[in-house]
């Protein structure tokens, strides 16, 4: 029997109902909630597929999904790919890739640890507030360039209040983006870098409020293009489980957070409307993967040495 792990916080209804949508196809393929402690280097793993929902805020899990990784597991998401990543790398990366982003500038960070001292910071200038705001124009966003939920985001409308919040951030470290006025505002759940389903999302709106009640139709020719944005920026990051906002202004979409590698799937959030998509989509995700690595195994750049180290061929 093939296995899947999941990897959770304190989320309950979608690992739940993924388990028992595996559970339930009687395919080969069983899941279950991942138990592990004390892991020794050079450990197998028992796990096809592990779906990790929590190691960005776990540390422990990252150097252990990384050894699963290792052991042959396929890794949802990627975890050498994700702890890599920054929103100032990803609104460079999405503009190389030909998709519209807001004008975004990264901050040296207020404050440092104590074994930071002057002289090692002596790379550093001082920040030219007015340059900032020239850039991207006021209001404007100061947010951390990692991280999600909204956490330690304000709303600036003023180089006064930019810079009283900046002196607020501590040893975080910060950017500031251009707010984009929107017409419409999206969000793609991305899965597998090839499904995608497009909700009507409301960032105005209080957290478990923002998919009720949002009506609006994109023409077909913006539809394709948020659709196929979304895929392009998934296969760049090698992501297989994200959501990509999009705010639309002057019919432009900007992709405005797309680095969300363990998004809120709980059902109170995504409503009926969306979360049986959801659901099902990973289902077969998992599967299928668990299936593939059942066949081979994923193949990472050191695999070629560890071929080698075994008395194989380069």
């Amino acid at each position: 029997m093939l296995k899947v792990g999941l990897l959770v916080g304190r989320e309950r209804s979608f690992p739940d109902a993924l388990i028992a949508e595996i559970n339930g196809r009687n395919c080969g393929v069983e899941a279950e909630y991942v138990k592990v402690g004390e892991f020794a280097a050079g450990s197998s793993t028992e796990y096809q597929v592990i779906v990790d929902r929590i190691s960005h805020e776990v540390v422990f899990y990252q150097p252990f999904l990384k050894a699963c990784a290792l052991a042959g597991s396929y890794i949802i998401n990627n975890p050498f790919w994700r702890l890599a990543d920054d929103k100032f790398f990803g609104v460079n990366l999405a503009e190389k890739l030909g998709i519209a982003v807001p004008k975004t500038m990264i901050l040296p960070s207020r404050s440092y640890p104590e074994s930071i001292i002057s002289e090692s910071l002596r790379n550093l200038k001082l920040i030219d507030w007015e340059e900032v705001v020239a850039y991207t124009g006021l209001p404007a966003f100061l947010k951390p360039h990692w991280g999600g939920g909204w956490k330690d985001v304000s709303k600036v409308n003023s180089i006064h209040q930019l810079i009283e919040r900046y002196n607020r951030s501590g040893q975080l470290c910060m950017m500031v983006q251009e707010e984009i006025k929107w017409q419409q505002y999206v969000r793609c759940i991305v899965i597998g870098r090839k499904e995608v389903l497009i909700t009507n999302w409301d960032p105005t709106k209080p957290h478990f409020e923002r998919y009720k009640d949002s009506h609006q139709k994109l023409s077909p020719k913006l539809e394709q293009t948020v659709r196929e944005q979304a895929i392009k920026l998934n296969e760049a990051l090698g992501y297989d489980m994200n959501t990509v906002e999009f705010a639309i202004r002057d019919g432009v979409p900007y992709a405005i957070d797309f680095m969300n590698s363990a998004p809120d799937f709980d059902i109170t959030s995504l409503t009926e409307r969306y979360f049986p998509w959801v659901v099902k989509v990973m289902a077969d995700l998992c599967i299928e993967k668990a299936q593939q690595v059942a066949q081979s195994k994923p193949v990472y750049r050191w695999d070629y040495l560890i071929n080698i180290a075994a008395g194989g061929k380069k």
